[in-house]
């Protein structure tokens, strides 16, 4: 019991942070159609973003609050992928709008493939310490011997309260209104005053935003950074964004939770049910065989895609 609480508690961190990034696949698919495979890279600019500004701020503020650095880093590296998201989106995808569906495809990864290049070239090949500026104290869980640190009750809540915040973003406010006109019909949507332009924009820069303070989590709870660090939790939170229901904003969240519990548990139990063949440094097969399974027996997803009316 002590094994499957702990592996509970670190998949609701995973999957959080795959939550996270998966409403910004699902927000671009939700509006454009297109699968940004340059999520995940984004992700990794924010992380390394918030790198060079936490090394700044100890190095010229070593006596400033380690709670305050990490949230200026943060809003930093938000800021900064909002604006590289708009970019992409400006550059990248709106030319192709009414190109046929791989041309985007292949520019997104074209777009992740130079990010990650960037990357290389500003801050290297090798991994890089993230500082430690949270506690890691382990906290027992009642009486059993699982633990959870205030880091991780940190990254769960944080993910909640930031997924709960787009929710009222989307569906109670004046912009989620006009989001969700777009995503019907941007043609009608521009007759009522919408202008679909402006709210493609903002969508991709809400997501960037998210991607980057979902990077910032992953280097917290890994302790490193590197150019490589978007690809596979960009991969595992589409994968997410599928079995909950891509489109959908509430399947993403599901569906992230849900993947993360599934790895953990997976990655927890993988070495008795094999008889010791597999261990649990193959935890990452899980989520490739969740979206196989999901696109074979329900592609729709848990909770199902958005369907529009266009055509």
């Amino acid at each position: 019991m002590d094994l499957f609480i702990q592996q509970v508690v670190n998949g609701l961190v995973l999957g959080s942070i795959y939550a996270l990034i998966a409403l910004g696949y699902t927000m671009v698919y939700g509006i454009l159609r297109i699968i940004n495979f340059a999520h995940g890279d984004v992700l990794m600019i924010g992380a390394l973003t918030a790198f060079s500004v936490l090394s700044l701020l100890q190095a010229y503020f070593p006596g400033l609050s380690p709670w305050l650095m990490l949230g200026f880093a943060s809003l930093i590296a938000m800021l900064t992928c909002a604006v590289l998201s708009y970019l992409l989106e400006r550059i990248a995808y709106r030319p192709l709008r009414k190109a046929p569906r791989l041309a985007p495809l292949i520019t997104a990864i074209g777009a992740s493939v130079l990010l990650q290049t960037i990357a290389m070239m500003i801050w290297s090949r090798n991994p890089l310490s993230f500082p430690e500026l949270l506690p890691t104290d382990p906290i027992s869980i009642g009486s059993t011997e699982a633990t959870i640190t205030l880091k991780e009750m940190i990254i769960i809540g944080m993910s909640l309260a930031v997924m709960a915040g787009l929710l009222l973003l989307v569906n109670k406010t004046k912009l989620g209104r006009a989001m969700r006109a777009t995503a019907e019909n941007p043609s009608i949507a521009s007759l009522m005053g919408v202008n679909p332009n402006k709210v493609i924009s903002i969508t991709f820069m809400l997501g960037g935003a998210l991607a980057a303070l979902a990077g910032v989590m992953t280097a917290t709870n890994y302790g490193n950074a590197h150019f490589y660090m978007g690809f596979l939790p960009g991969l595992k939170a589409f994968t997410a964004a599928v079995l909950g229901g891509i489109g959908n904003l509430g399947g993403a969240m599901l569906g992230g939770l849900l993947l993360g519990l599934i790895e953990s548990l997976g990655a927890g139990y993988i070495g008795d049910l094999t008889g010791g063949v597999l261990g649990s440094h193959y935890q990452d097969v899980f989520a490739f065989i969740v979206l196989i399974t999901v696109l074979v027996f329900r592609p729709s997803g848990l909770l199902g895609e958005r369907v529009s009316d266009r055509a």
